[in-house]
């Protein structure tokens, strides 16, 4: 177990320094200079000049990647190139609403999801599990900004039965519930269909198994056969899909937010790049990649100290 999570931790390390290499790169990919696309071509030399020195650009590529490399890993991801803040301050202090947006559309994804793939099992082979396989596939098909815009016509503009934009009332955590049950089922429903779907297989292939043969022998009722025996081990593999899905989430997150006009990481990373603003850019970017490896690394680790077949498929 020690091997296999030294390897993952080093495989995450690995993919934040080529991230980190590939963000750098680009600001120099970009046609024309920074400083001059962050201040517009009417800017004075002397401003450009400012905002370079300000931005580090004034010295050799290899000390501006050596410099950004050491200030990372020191929680150091720059300033702003207007209000001269630290970036990790301004991540920091919209980062809750991201988070608190992406967790309760998982787990509304993780209980819409699990019951449907159950009520699949129990009914399978009939119309209702055609029915919901359609539901299903329906869901995962649907692009979020469409579901996102009819929510938000239906739902706060023709029956006006919850906010359309913001994240609600500060201090009031029913208004804050309210303005995030629009945004957060619109980038959920997709995984609903996900996990329902991954809930029926893994469920089915459980089904065939002794204990559950055994439990029935026992006369025990389908549903605590279901929901004690099979559901137990069909949700281990749905660890794995959720933290891929959170991650997904989150990275949703940046067009929802910007839609339904919530404060968090889209709303910041879009109104930088707007602004030419590539240190908040670059260090949202890197702050939200370290962040879905962190949770990426948790559930492999977790699934395999769960289920030991893991650490053997990575071995090999």
């Amino acid at each position: 177990m020690l091997n296999y999570a030294i390897k993952r931790i080093a495989l995450a390390l690995l993919i934040i320094i080529v991230v980190m290499l590939a963000m750098y790169a680009m600001v120099f990919l970009l046609p024309g200079d920074p400083a001059t696309l962050a201040l517009g071509p009417r800017a004075t030399p002397a401003l450009k000049q400012e905002l370079q020195i300000r931005m580090g650009l004034d010295q050799p590529v290899y000390v501006q990647i050596w410099n950004f490399f050491r200030n990372a890993v020191t929680g150091d991801l720059g300033y702003d190139v207007w209000s001269k803040r630290p970036v990790a301050e301004m991540i920091l202090e919209v980062f809750p609403k991201t988070l608190f947006l992406g967790v309760v559309a998982i787990g509304g994804a993780l209980v819409f999801g699990v019951a449907l793939g159950c009520l699949a099992v129990v009914w399978r082979n009939t119309w209702i599990d055609r029915l919901l396989a359609i539901l299903s596939v329906s869901m995962i098909s649907i692009p979020s900004f469409v579901i996102a815009i009819y929510l938000l016509l239906i739902f706060a503009v023709w029956l006006g039965w919850l906010p359309a934009i913001g994240a609600g009332e500060a201090g009031d955590p029913w208004s804050q519930l309210r303005a995030v049950i629009l945004p957060a089922f619109a980038i959920g429903i997709t995984w609903v269909g996900y996990i329902a779907r991954l809930v029926r297989a893994a469920m089915l292939e459980v089904m065939s198994a002794n204990h559950i043969r055994t439990a029935r022998a026992f006369g025990l009722p389908e549903h605590k056969v279901i929901t004690r025996y099979a559901l137990r081990l069909a949700i281990i593999p749905t660890i794995s899909i959720l933290a891929v899905g959170f991650g997904s989430i989150l990275s949703s997150a940046v067009f929802v937010e910007t839609v339904f006009s919530r404060p968090g990481i889209g709303t910041l990373i879009t109104a930088a790049v707007q602004k030419r603003n590539f240190p908040v850019v670059m260090g949202t970017v890197l702050f939200m990649t370290a962040f879905y490896l962190l949770v990426v690394t948790s559930a492999d680790l977790l699934m395999a100290r769960l289920d030991p077949r893991v650490r053997d498929v990575f071995r090999g």
